[in-house]
């Protein structure tokens, strides 16, 4: 068993995300080096998603970038939860105003 995994800034991993990461050990230590905040943009893009299939390949497209050497997920506007700092006017139009009904 690894060490404790490290976690987001305000989003904690689920087990099946927590699963995959330290089922490798070159993605486990890739993930412990991330910042919390690159952490914390994976795992709300994970979270994000509507349905599980699509769940399922975010997390599998999670440990495709880690091992690209990427530090945050790529295409992904940025985690709305943060409470450090406001929605930039793009993540306001595009993942906020959106889903209002």
């Amino acid at each position: 068993m690894h060490e404790t995994i490290a976690q987001g800034t305000v989003h904690e991993l689920a087990e099946d995300m927590r699963t995959a990461i330290a089922a490798d050990a070159k993605v486990f230590e890739l993930w412990q080096g991330l910042t919390p905040l690159g952490r914390n943009e994976f795992i709300c893009w994970v979270e994000d998603a509507k349905q599980a299939k699509t769940r399922e390949k975010r997390i599998g497209r999670t440990i495709e970038e880690l091992l690209e050497g990427k530090r945050r997920p790529c295409c992904w506007a940025g985690c709305i939860h943060r409470t450090d700092k406001a929605p930039s006017a793009w993540q306001q139009a595009v993942l906020i105003d959106k889903k209002k009904p």
